[in-house]
């Protein structure tokens, strides 16, 4: 006979699906009381009736819509055949069957065989029992195994002969049918064998199917067949790997495998079904990992589908369909929906398979105390344990790695928007917008967006994860379970307000920090300025200043936090306390079994009743960062059709402006400039003149489409290239400057490098022409920054060339150069503007444009200008009156240098003339030999240089040195309160042990044994530890978060005293952007991350200890297995650390030059837009990302390699160690 239901609401529940089967199916539908066949009960007509006709039905309807429409093309194709002789092109086809194609035949070969031999197995087994056959069941096998025959045949078919690298879509959708119904199926027959106490060849035969089916349905979820085929036409080219501009190369320039070429792609990529599941496909990273320190080009790249282009293109493509006005999180979420769906799958998987343990362990108590329900009950709930654990663990494992994958994604579609963005800004934009903020959108806000895809599920998991574990309570504990909900709810309300308080005081948070981070930008932008004026203690003290408002709101944020991370620990043994006390209360019985069950179920509680705090803080934070973001996405960008692109051949114009308004703030009354009705023929030199701040610099930036455009038309024939007033430089070699994105052309490089003057500075440079440049150009001079840029400009050949004002930065006679071989020169049939003060290079012009308070006030040649005797005469004689100070300055000193000495005789009839011709070449020869003198002392410098200025980020090779872990640890109060916090958790363990095994000792293992002590002095007992080991954990939260706000606090104070003391040669070699990278991202995981990061792991050590110590009391014989897989464990481990510990460095090392192209480009992308360059730099900005995609997917791969080993032998000691107590218990019998 069946055992009765543990519970009252086992009763309840049981009674209730007995009523409803006797009512509807016996009486109603079928009109029996019992089951004719085997004198059955009616509750049981539904798994032997209704199964039976429901699995037939459907697969007959499903081999009728495979049936009918494969026949119906056949007859359509043979009575519709083309009778064209014409041949076709014939094509040599060689097909290559991936692991999921060959796996999923394989699959519908063993269900086709199993469901046969159940089909044979079934009236045998009746036979053999005397009892009458079950008709329905073996016709039900019978044409499931008929069925999956037909599949096989048209898998077979469509994926071989057809050669479809796609399963088709009828029968991905008849497969994840299938697993539902196996499900069910599977849950019936389990439902039937605890009544009957046996297990069924039919049953082995549904989990085999279930497991079957489950690989199908991800064969399903995923589509690819894992086919590929090689096609090769009668028309294609015989050398394919040769490039399209072949011609131009020589023989010898073809390489003799040109696939090397290639980057090298992530196995993951090519990785089979098994491979992929493992994560084997890590295996060679790791292989050489292991054999030297990793560089970045050992990382292979990610596959295209994951670069960073092709997420930014499905982005734009999103934000295009769904309009600008759409929400970012919803474009991000679609962007991925595969992954993202992907990895509900798993975390439903995860959720359900950890519970199964609470679930049965009341059994496997009763099953050790000698009540088995049926034979061999222990072994099957062994295996049902540890299948369980390795679905659990894989799933938790792949879980992992596909949302680092999506935090990739989610990251380099952000990155990639707000550089564009950034790109594209107006004037007024940039106003309200400085560049730290928008480094700190990029590395903060991006980075707190990416974190809500780990808690993107919870939104539905944690709800489901709290109702899984309150019905297992219900089922042990009965109606006392209902005080476990009302101390859940208390709980969660007791975390509310401390969330929101938390999520205030972030926001407090980002809003100092972007302060500061602000006037680190500008400090280091002016580092030069503040070591010359000796102000670097002023700045610091502003910063320290800055940083100490913002640890204001981290200390209330670590406060708020200490009570959150109080009660996640404490929750468990709350619910627990209140739980067991209402069980005391309301008289149930409490055994082992049920103790057990209700401890793991507290304990996998513990993390949904703190997560769903988490989630609305999470999501509350993420929302804040959304906002900013999505604001700044919103803002204006620069008008697209301010200028007007004309082709040459329908204009004789180069440029053409008709009644153009431009204001820079159209808020203004007065627009900035007005009234231009300009004409600019092709192959003219237009000079533009006039006062400061006469509007000539906005002229130029009309013609460029920089400033907004109230009205008028604005008209370009041709290409442009631009020269701005204030030089802008990339960091970088001198020749990537000036070639800035061109291939480099021999002849016209060396003219271009003669043209401006500027071969003489590169014999100084170390290296060249391949000198790397410091950020900002901070190793040059200002004439050599003012030469590169119009080195750059004239190096592209393009039609129209803009200069706004070149010549100021550079002396007279190398200005005088410039201006003849120039502008003059190879620019002589180019239309040139050019903006200038100086007089003397308006001669030459064909065009004088005089410009006042924002006007064009005359228009001409300077010879009829200046005969107009207006403003244009006032400007060229302030000219002349200043050479004039300047020359009568220059005569004086000379003159005064030649009055005689007394006793001397000069000749009277030496003119002054004769004088200071002969001083001026004395002076010239001087200057020579200065000059010479000057030029050995640099030779002589560029020999002792060895190195470039700007070196790649240095990063540590090898293990990481103790004293690194020493100096955080004693940063905060000399490391005193270190040995009080493990201390405390120490005590903490203890006494959960304690608790653990006194609930477990005091309680007797059935309702029929009396229990050792009373209920009374069990809870009085309990509810001491549990006070006791609760204040353990509240000593320890608080103490961890003061250390980790000091060590913050210190660490600051160092690292950014150390920066201002640094010498301004640090400056000139070390981008800004590694120390911006080490002021923001680097800092915020310094302040909030790296204290609980160490903490868990001297917890989770803690807490081994326990495990290991509680193992050998109860179960000594498990360290016989024990003991090999921690060897075993601790040589993966050593195997994985070193090319883990790189690729964490890598990542470090990939980051910066992110932020430090990011800013780079903010700053020149007035440069950027008028050489039309917007395309390449944000192709440079997708393979930067790369190169730190590339480190951080490969890395989650290592973790996730090393955890699913770590798995597999922690599920290999567990599977023995339970069956060893289970088999010593049936000796025992």
């Amino acid at each position: 006979m069946p055992t009765p239901p543990a519970s009252t609401g086992e009763q309840l529940m049981a009674i209730a699906a007995k009523n409803l089967m006797e009512s509807i199916w016996a009486k109603q539908l079928l009109g029996l009381g019992e089951n004719k066949y085997r004198g059955e009960p009616a509750d049981s007509i539904f798994g032997v009736y209704i199964r039976h006709v429901l699995a037939i039905a459907l697969h007959m309807v499903f081999v009728v819509s495979l049936i009918v429409p494969f026949f119906w093309k056949r007859c359509r194709f043979c009575t519709q055949r083309p009778r064209s002789s014409v041949l076709k092109p014939t094509y040599s086809k060689k097909l290559q069957y991936g692991i999921t194609h060959k796996l999923a035949l394989l699959s519908c070969v063993s269900l086709s065989v199993l469901y046969c031999i159940l089909g044979i197995w079934s009236p045998l087994y009746w036979w053999l029992r005397a009892r009458p056959k079950d008709i329905g069941a073996e016709g039900e096998y019978v044409f499931q195994a008929m069925a999956w025959a037909i599949i096989l045949a048209y898998a077979y078919y469509s994926l071989t002969k057809e050669s479809n690298e796609k399963f088709p879509l009828l029968l991905r959708m008849w497969w994840i049918l299938l697993l539902i119904l196996y499900a069910f199926f599977l849950f019936l027959n389990i439902h039937e064998m605890r009544e009957q106490n046996h297990i069924t060849f039919s049953i082995v035969v549904e989990i085999l199917a279930l497991l079957l089916s489950a690989f199908l349905s991800y064969a399903s979820f995923c589509g690819r067949t894992g086919e590929s085929s090689l096609t090769q036409s009668i028309e294609e080219p015989l050398l394919n790997d040769i490039p399209e501009n072949s011609e131009n190369l020589k023989p010898n320039d073809i390489p003799e495998n040109s696939e090397n070429l290639k980057p090298k792609v992530t196995p993951y990529a090519t990785a089979s079904f098994l491979s992929r599941m493992s994560f084997f496909w890590m295996k060679p990273l790791l292989d050489v990992g292991h054999k030297k320190p990793l560089d970045i080009d050992d990382v292979p790249q990610v596959a295209d589908v994951h670069k960073a282009d092709h997420v930014y293109c499905k982005f734009r493509n999103q934000l295009d369909a769904k309009g600008s006005g759409s929400s970012i999180a919803k474009i991000l979420f679609l962007i991925d929906l595969k992954d993202v769906l992907f990895t509900g799958l798993l975390l439903l998987i995860t959720s359900c398979t950890s519970y199964v343990g609470p679930y049965f362990i009341n059994n496997f108590v009763q099953c050790l105390a000698k009540k088995e329900q049926f034979a061999s009950e222990g072994i099957i709930l062994a295996c049902v344990f540890l299948l369980a654990k390795l679905v659990n663990s894989l799933s938790q494992c792949h879980w992992t790695f596909t949302t680092v994958h999506i935090c990739i994604c989610v990251r380099a579609a952000l990155t990639a928007a707000l550089y564009k963005k950034g790109l594209m800004l107006s004037s007024q934009s940039r106003q309200d917008h400085t560049s730290g903020e928008i480094i700190n959108y990029m590395s903060v806000d991006a980075q707190r967006i990416e974190e809500f895809s780990w808690y993107l599920h919870d939104i539905w998991a944690l709800p489901l994860q709290i109702l899984l574990a309150l019905v297992i309570l219900y089922q042990n504990l009965g109606l006392a379970s209902l005080a476990g909900v009302a101390a859940t709810v208390l709980i969660m309300m007791a975390n509310y307000p401390l969330v929101k308080m938390q999520q205030k005081y972030n926001k407090n948070i980002m809003e100092e920090k972007d302060k500061r981070m602000k006037a680190t930008s500008e400090t280091l932008k002016n580092m030069r300025i503040l070591k010359l004026q000796a102000w670097e203690s002023r700045f610091l003290m502003k910063l320290e200043t800055l940083r100490g408002e913002e640890c204001s709101w981290l200390k209330k944020y670590f406060y708020a936090l200490s009570g959150t991370t109080f009660i996640f620990w404490a929750a468990p043994t709350f619910v627990s306390v209140v739980t067991f006390g209402t069980c005391v209360i309301l008289g149930v019985p409490l055994t082992t079994g049920k103790i057990l069950s209700a401890l793991a179920t507290f304990q996998i509680l513990q993390e949904p009743i703190s997560g769903l705090p988490d989630l609305i803080s999470v999501i509350a934070q993420s929302k804040v960062s959304l906002d900013r973001v999505d604001n700044f996405l919103k803002q204006e960008e620069l008008q697209q059709d301010a200028v007007e692109k004309v082709s040459k051949n329908s204009t004789d114009y180069a440029i053409e402006i008709q009644e153009g308004v431009f204001s820079w703030d159209p808020a203004v009354p007065t627009p900035t400039i007005r009234g231009l009705d300009v004409h600019i023929k092709r192959g003219m030199k237009v000079a533009v003149c006039g006062t400061v701040g006469s509007g000539k610099s906005s002229f130029l930036s009309c013609i460029l489409g920089e400033i907004p455009k109230i009205s008028g038309v604005v008209k370009i024939s041709g290409t442009k290239a631009y020269v701005s007033q204030t030089p802008w430089i990339q960091s970088g070699k001198i020749r990537d400057n000036i070639l800035f994105g061109k291939e480099l052309e021999k002849s016209r490089y060396e003219s271009v490098l003669q043209a401006c003057a500027f071969k003489k500075d590169l014999e100084l440079f170390p290296y060249g022409d391949q000198t790397e440049i410091g950020e900002r150009g901070i190793n040059l001079s200002g004439g050599q920054k003012q030469r590169i840029q119009i080195a750059r400009a004239l190096y592209q050949d393009a039609d129209i060339y803009l200069f706004d004002d070149p010549f100021s930065a550079v002396d007279a006679h190398t200005g005088t150069h410039i201006f003849q071989e120039c502008l003059l020169g190879i620019l002589g049939s180019k239309t040139v503007v050019y903006v200038t003060h100086q007089v003397e290079f308006l001669f030459a012009a064909d065009l004088i444009l005089v410009m006042r308070d924002g006007e064009i006030t005359q228009a001409g040649k300077y010879e009829d200008i200046l005969q107009s005797n207006t403003h244009f005469d006032e400007l060229v004689g302030a000219h002349k009156k200043a050479l004039k100070s300047i020359d009568d300055m220059e005569n004086s000193e000379i003159l005064s240098s030649q009055v005689p000495v007394k006793g001397s005789s000069v000749d009277n009839e030496t003119s002054v003339e004769d004088v200071n011709h002969e001083q001026l070449q004395e002076a010239e020869k001087a200057y020579e030999e200065i000059e010479s003198k000057d030029q050995k002392e640099n030779e002589k410098d560029k020999e002792d240089r060895s190195s470039q200025l700007v070196q790649e980020e240095e990063r540590e090779k090898g293990r990481v040195s103790m004293w690194v872990y020493w100096s955080y640890i004693t940063a905060a109060y000399k490391g005193v309160l270190i040995p009080i916090i493990l201390l405390a958790h120490i005590v903490y363990q203890l006494l959960q042990i304690g608790s653990n095994y006194w609930m477990a000792w005091a309680t007797p293992l059935t309702e029929e044994q009396r229990p050792p002590v009373t209920k009374s002095f069990l809870i009085l007992v309990y509810i001491t530890l549990a006070l006791c080991s609760s204040l353990c954990i509240l000593v320890r939260t608080i103490l961890l978060c003061l250390t980790g706000f000091e060590s913050a606090k210190q660490f600051f104070s160092k690292m950014h005293s150390c920066i201002f003391r640094a010498p301004m040669s640090f400056f000139d070699a070390t981008p800004s952007g590694r120390i911006l990278n080490r002021a923001s991202n680097d800092q915020s995981q310094v302040d909030q991350a790296i204290p609980f990061q160490l903490g868990s792991v001297a917890f989770t050590f803690i807490q081994l200890l326990g495990i290991i110590a509680v193992m050998s009391q109860v179960a000594w014989q498990v360290f016989i297995m024990f003991i090999p897989v921690l060897a075993i464990c601790l040589w993966y481990q050593q195997y994985y650390i070193v090319t883990s510990r790189e690729l964490s460095r890598l990542i470090g090392v990939c980051k910066a030059p992110i932020i430090q192209h990011f800013a780079e480009s903010i700053s020149g992308a007035a440069t950027i837009r008028s050489f039309d360059q917007e395309t390449p730099f944000m192709n440079s900005n997708l393979h930067l990302f790369d190169g730190y995609s590339k480190t951080r997917f490969h890395k989650s791969g290592a973790t996730q390699w090393l955890c699913f080993r770590h798995c597999r032998f922690r599920n290999n000691i567990w599977s023995f160690s339970e069956p060893y107590t289970n088999l010593a218990d049936m000796a025992l019998k």
